[in-house]
Order: structure tokens, then sequence, then C-alpha cells
């Protein structure tokens, strides 16, 4: 039980922490603003310096394909149109329970709009306790729980590609626009720790998923709320590096990162910055991200960012390059994203709704392993229970 008394005694030293974090935040703000206006001059020469300078940077930079000062009103979402969204939760296996396994529960939305059509919100469960499932993953020092998150990744896109080009197929029958969306970063970045065989059981399903949603020409997004990400802010340290060249491996290799002389706007993020640029319903420049894990994706599926004020935060949005590309798929997606969010009072409502249908709750659970102990029993199996351990705990009487 958590002594709140005691805590209260700690809550002041943390609140004049982050008020003179705040303080000195708005200091690196309007200096960040002092460099973006420096800098537009000057972005094909930055962008050429990365290009030859990039494999001694030890930091990521992303790269803008249009001018730092874009500031594009983004277009209302088209009358008739149709979303498509998934999300995964799970139940994470533990040797306390009555049977070693895992299960992982994805949600499906797809909403129609100005169609007369009936939605779809429902979740598909995937139960996983075959040695193959649990064990496979321990040969490349990956614990089962994190393998467990992977596969989720993996059936989210799966899932979300399958409702979606089943909806619109044969392709080109269905003319209203679509878009299909995901919680979170299209970067995946625990692929770049990964054992090269562990990476391929993940990736290729998830390149073939974003594939077939290319193919029927419906596009595809990742929504980030509440972004921490640097890639952008980091192309103003190529601007501030007091160097002729940028080779962190000569000039910098003994400093840790936040003493870099180029960190002259640390540590303010992608969305501090653009926020003050962006007026409701505007996006900033479309970047291109350099990270070294997306050779991996191959051309048409590299990833581009943008950000967007709708209304309620600056968030990150994430496509695969065929859809940056494509001006006409870029807008559709742009704007019925922004419709999600306003109908969603502040965040996709689709993506709010394939949560809300894949969480699972503690009674789900405990139905869940109810539902295997008495099929257990039933096929004549003895000593069917729980441990000892997570029976006293959830029997306590503290």
């Amino acid at each position: 039980m958590l002594d709140i008394a005691k805590l209260a005694g700690k809550i002041p030293g943390i609140s004049q922490h982050f008020k003179a974090q705040v303080t000195a935040s708005y200091e690196k703000l309007e200096q960040s603003q002092i460099i973006l206006q420096e800098i537009q001059a000057k972005q094909q020469e930055l962008i050429e310096k990365h290009e030859t300078w990039r494999d001694h940077l030890i930091f990521s930079v992303a790269i803008p394909v249009e001018p730092l000062n874009t500031c594009i009103t983004i277009n209302a979402p088209p009358y008739s149109h149709s979303v498509f969204a998934t999300d995964g939760s799970q139940i994470a296996p533990s040797h306390h329970e009555i049977a070693y396994c895992y299960l992982i529960n994805v949600g499906r939305i797809m909403l129609h709009y100005g169609q007369n059509l009936h939605p779809l919100l429902d979740s598909l469960p995937e139960v996983y306790y075959r040695p193959e499932d649990l064990y496979i993953s321990k040969q490349w020092g990956i614990r089962t729980e994190e393998w467990m998150g992977y596969r989720r990744t993996v059936l989210e896109a799966e899932v979300l590609a399958e409702m979606a080009c089943c909806w619109v197929q044969p392709p080109g029958a269905h003319y209203d626009p679509n878009l299909a969306m995901v919680d979170g970063s299209l970067i995946y970045w625990f692929l770049d720790g990964l054992h090269y065989e562990a990476r391929d059981r993940i990736l290729p399903p998830i390149l073939s998923a974003w594939e077939q949603l290319q193919e029927a020409r419906i596009p595809f997004m990742g929504y980030v709320s509440a972004s921490r990400s640097t890639e952008a802010v980091n192309f103003l340290r190529l601007y501030t590096c007091p160097f002729d060249n940028p080779n962190c491996g000569s000039y910098c290799l003994d400093l840790e990162e936040k003493q870099a002389p180029c960190q002259v706007i640390e540590p303010l993020r992608d969305t501090t910055v653009w926020g003050q640029l962006l007026q409701p319903g505007q996006r900033g420049p479309l970047w291109r991200s350099s990270l070294r894990i997306l050779d991996l994706y191959g051309e048409e599926q590299h990833i581009y960012f943008c950000y967007v004020n709708v209304g309620t935060e600056i968030a990150r949005i994430e496509i695969p390059a065929w859809v940056a590309q494509d001006s006409t798929l870029l807008e559709q997606a742009l704007g019925i994203m922004l419709g999600q969010v306003s109908k969603g009072y502040g965040y996709p409502v689709a993506l709010a709704e394939a949560h809300n249908q894949a969480v699972i709750r503690g009674g789900d659970r405990v139905r869940f392993f109810a539902l295997l102990e008495q099929q257990m029993i039933r096929v004549g199996l003895q000593n069917v229970g729980t441990s000892y351990k997570e029976a006293r705990k959830r029997g306590s009487i503290a």
C-alpha cells in the first residue's frame, strides 16, 4: 500500500525541478526559432552535409523533403469514407497460473461515414501454448514476454491488412476514400538489437501486410501521441555544429551527448519546436527518417513523417514512402485522420475503439483461466490449479 502522507513530503522537490526545466525550455525554444529562421536558406547545404557525414554522426537526423517553414492547412475529410484500425493487448505467461501460455487479443474497427453501413467493432483472440510458440525465442536470448510483444505487432499489421483489403476487393470496386491506422510508431526500434533469424520472423510478415495495403491503394499511417522524438530537431544540430565538418567521431567521441557543443537547444523535442509554428489543423514539413533500421524496410516502405496540430496536441504522423510520395493519398489520409481526432475529442476515435475492443481487464483474465481450467479437468488432467503463491496473493487479508 502506498503511504500518501510520506509521499507528500517528496512532492515539493519534484515540482521545483520541473519548474526549472520549463523555464530553461522557454529559453531554448526562443533560440530554436532563431536557428530555424537562419537555416532556411541553407537547408539544401545541410542536407548535402548530412549525406557526406552521415556515417560519422552519433545522433539520428531526419531529412526534410519540404521547406522547413512549411505550414499547410489540412482539408476536411470527404463526406463518404471508411476507416480501419487495430490495436492489441495480451495476457503474459506465468508459471504460477494453471497453464503456461499467453494470449494476444487484437481489436478490429471498421467505421463507415456517409455510406449507411454498419460498423465492425470486435476482437480476435489467439492463444499460444505449444513449445515452439513459448520457447523458440530462447535461442536468441529473447524472453517469452518480449517475444509475445513482437508477435502482437505482427498480428496487428496482418489483421489490419486482411480487414481493409477484404473490404475493398476486388481492386477498384470500392471508390470511397479509406484510411488504415495503428496506434504508435511504424519504426520498430526493437528490431535493431534482434538476431537476424528472430528479425526475419517479425519484419517480413509486417512488410507483407503493408504491401497488401499498397496494392489496394489504402493509405496507412501510424499515429504517435505525445511523441518524444528529436529526429527533426537533430537536423538543426548540423547547423549549430561549431566545426567545419560534423565528424562526431573525431571531435566529440569522449563527450556525453548532452555535453556536445551542437546541443544548444537540448532538451527540446520536435513537438515543442513545431508546436510554435503550426496552427490547429495545419501540418509541418514532411521528413524522411534516416534511422538505420529502416534500411531493412525497402524503399517503398521507408518511413516518412510530419507533425500535425490536431487541436489538442502536436501529433507525429508516420507514413510509408508510397503514401508520402502520392499527394492525393497523403491529403486523403491526413484529412480523414483529422476528422477522426475531431470525432474522438482529441484522439482518433477508431484507435480509441480498437484499444477498447482489445484491452483485457482483470475479469477477462479470470474468465480465460477459469474456462481453461474447466477444459483441462474435462479431458482428465489432475492437480489443475494455480501455485500456492498466486492463491495466497489473491486471498490476501491485508
